[in-house]
């Protein structure tokens, strides 16, 4: 614990999104107080800042990019801190926004696209551009995010190659509007609020929600330093224990309005309360002069055992790790990958009170078309549709099998 700092005060890092939400509400409505924690946030500009204030010890938690806590813990550019996630801040939440005149090619205004039927009419058009040496530039937020990745796997399925029929550069968040806007790319995958802050300019139009691709797709995590967990594990566990009673209150829809107004203050995401409330209410505003349109469980922050950190997520994630990184697969890296994600702190903070827990830690991702009972340690829970869009599934037990089956 660093000099001065007292018993029960936490630094956490964030980055101005709407899913950054949980530790700031907490924070607010005097959650984390009730657990005799003093919450204190610091907001940066881009994923990569956030990462080095966390791992040289200026916060003692972060808001992260899932995939962020695995590339560091296996010391993907630079030397390897290991990190623990006990803690799922949200899944879902991000939004693909192309250019205006790119989506009225690929997609029927006034909805959200089919994405196999998007990804089929933005094969065409990034062949064209391809060919007349313009090739088609997408913006994500990090290297290491589920946005590039599951852009990535998006682009793949519908038969267009990454990297070489469209190219991918990294925009912080707050600045991928701009991007969008200055004709820097073409199309952005971020979280909210930034493609509503596009979609206003009128530089861009949303045409999928990254939940189309994977309904219950990982996002945003809590994350540590392991030497920090160990040393403050009663904090964390009373942390986790706030954060899940502000997932609760979140997605009360009497609480929106209020909740909205706090996270548009200047000191957290400094935008518009009426956009985000869209994002937190599942209401998008596809294109600039339409109507906002409705799409179930944009964010999902409660439910379901959404905030569980299931280790078959973070394997998946390293699966996609492999795959784009060029590199080979290790099984000693991804024992290292699964273990990131810490569902036996999640239990330990948890148990004895009333909030459900799943019996296993592991489970078939997007195996589920339908409302399903699964079994739990503790109270009841019902999983729902968490389909990939291709029909895939992916099998924890078989990581290997799982690249092999991929084009």
């Amino acid at each position: 614990m660093p000099t001065g700092e007292m018993p029960g005060e936490l630094r956490i890092g964030f980055l101005p999104l709407v899913d950054a939400c949980l530790p700031i509400l907490a924070r607010e409505h005097g959650f984390a107080e009730a657990e005799g924690l003093s919450l204190s946030m610091v907001r940066d500009v881009s994923w990569a800042t956030v990462q080095d204030r966390l791992l040289y010890g200026q916060t003692d938690a972060a808001h992260l990019v899932a995939p962020l806590a695995i590339a560091a813990t296996l010391g993907r550019g630079r030397p390897p801190v290991p990190l623990a996630v006990p803690f799922v801040l949200g899944l879902n939440g991000n939004a693909i926004t192309l250019h205006p005149d790119l989506a009225r090619l690929v997609c029927p205004a006034g909805a959200l696209g089919d994405p196999a039927a998007v990804g089929a009419a933005l094969a065409e058009v990034a062949a064209q551009r391809a060919a007349a040496g313009r090739p088609l530039r997408f913006g994500v937020v990090h290297r290491y995010s589920s946005h590039n990745y599951m852009l990535r796997y998006w682009l793949a399925a519908c038969a267009i190659r990454p990297g070489h029929d469209v190219e991918i550069i990294t925009v912080p968040p707050p600045f991928c509007a701009d991007a969008l806007e200055a004709g820097e790319v073409d199309g952005i995958c971020v979280g909210e609020p930034w493609n509503s802050v596009a979609v206003e300019r009128g530089a861009g139009t949303i045409v999928l929600a990254t939940a189309q691709i994977w309904r219950r797709g990982v996002e945003k995590v809590l994350a540590l330093r392991e030497p920090v967990l160990d040393a403050r594990r009663g904090e964390i566990e009373a942390l986790i224990r706030a954060l899940v009673a502000t997932a609760r209150h979140f997605v009360d829809p009497e609480n929106w309005d209020a909740n909205a107004a706090i996270l548009a203050r200047s000191e957290y995401l400094d935008g518009s309360a009426e956009l985000i409330k869209r994002a937190i209410s599942d209401r998008l505003l596809l294109s600039k002069g339409s109507e906002p349109v409705n799409y179930p469980d944009f964010m999902f922050q409660y439910r379901e055992a959404a905030n569980f950190p299931w280790v078959s997520q973070a394997e998946w994630l390293y699966t996609q790790m492999v795959r784009w990184g060029g590199e080979r697969f290790s099984t000693e890296d991804a024992a290292k990958a699964a273990r990131v994600f810490r569902p036996d702190v999640y239990r330990s903070a948890l148990l004895g009170t009333g909030e459900p827990l799943p019996g296993a830690s592991s489970k078939v991702e997007g195996s589920l078309s339908a409302q399903t009972s699964v079994g739990t340690q503790q109270g009841t829970i019902t999983l729902q549709n968490n389909s990939f869009f291709d029909g895939r599934s992916f099998d924890p037990n078989d990581l290997q099998g799982y690249l092999a089956s991929l084009d």
